[in-house]
């Protein structure tokens, strides 16, 4: 198997965009059919903005001219703290490979990628948001479950203050 780890650019503007579609549709156990086009949408604007100003750095994995995989990394600077002085921080996601290529180390490597790509930035935090099959391969290299960290939905009711 002849695989092909590139850095994407905004000449893979449409196959990052249409990656993220059916990555969003697996994780989510979405049929196929879905009204993505408004994510769509906002994806491609994204990849825009952040592929130029380097805020988001992508990798595609091919065989030949055929997708196989992804992965990408999106940079952020948050306030300072005592665990992490300079407040830069890395959120991994996108991390996907076809079913007819996986247990073949293709997602494996497409993650030391991205963390490398932060390391050389100079990131001390990098994070992710595992889903049940991912979750092995994360523990595996490193990565541990947060227990601090909450959020809140926005469309979540909340109570009368």
């Amino acid at each position: 198997m002849d695989l092909t780890y590139k850095r994407a650019s905004l000449d893979d503007l449409e196959l990052l965009t249409e990656t993220r579609i059916e990555v969003l549709l697996a994780a989510n156990g979405l049929p196929e059919g879905t009204d993505m086009d408004e994510v769509r949408r906002e994806t491609r604007l994204y990849y825009q903005r952040a592929l130029p100003d380097g805020t988001h750095v992508a990798y595609l994995v091919l065989e030949g001219d055929r997708f196989v995989g992804a992965g990408g990394v999106s940079f952020f600077q948050v306030m300072p703290t005592y665990h992490n002085p300079s407040g830069e921080k890395a959120y991994l996601m996108n991390i996907y490979t076809r079913p007819a290529y996986r247990r073949r180390g293709i997602a494996c490597k497409t993650l030391d990628l991205l963390v490398r790509e932060a390391e050389g930035r100079g990131v001390t935090a990098i994070s992710l948001e595992a889903t049940a099959m991912g979750r092995p391969l994360y523990e595996k290299y490193g990565f541990v479950r947060m227990n601090d960290e909450m959020e809140l939905p926005l469309d979540f009711p909340r109570p009368p203050l």
